[in-house]
């Protein structure tokens, strides 16, 4: 197995965060949260918070549309094929260390959740690709999986 070079793991991170940012935008285009400045109460004189909007059923619909997408795309399609659409793009796969096949659903889904690990020390764990000789993250260590090139 030819392991994936952290760019191109990078890159293709990058693609599939777009698509999900892509969702958050258009929702909070449409019909996001209202700021609503403080104000002052004509009464006392003091100042009041202004009343918070969490955004319309829309927001949330579009919301939630796009974490299904996201599910799709990160932990479906991946652990069926070892390809997010991000991974397409740049050419590499996601497979299990030591089999070389898919990792299916559940374990796509733990390793993106595994990512926090990463996150937790100062985001250190996504640059362990940089030096390990399988090129993994933590992430990709505590889920048994792999990066290769397609």
């Amino acid at each position: 197995m030819n392991h994936a070079s952290w760019l191109r793991r990078v890159g293709a991170a990058v693609v599939d965060l777009l698509i999900a940012a892509g969702f958050v935008v258009l929702a909070y285009v449409i019909d996001g949260p209202e700021v609503v400045a403080p104000s002052l109460d004509p009464r006392t004189g003091q100042v009041v918070p202004g009343a918070p909007s969490g955004g319309g059923v829309v927001y949330w619909t579009v919301l939630l549309t796009g974490l299904a997408v996201v599910g799709y795309n990160r932990w479906i399609q991946a652990g069926d094929t070892g390809f997010s659409w991000g991974r397409r793009v740049l050419g590499v796969k996601l497979v299990g260390d030591g089999t070389g096949t898919p990792v299916g659903a559940g374990r796509a889904f733990l390793r993106d959740v595994a990512h926090l690990v990463d996150a937790l020390i100062c985001y250190l764990g996504f640059l362990f690709p940089l030096w390990d000789a399988k090129r993994q993250t933590l992430a990709d260590k505590l889920a048994r999986t792999v990066v290769v090139e397609a």
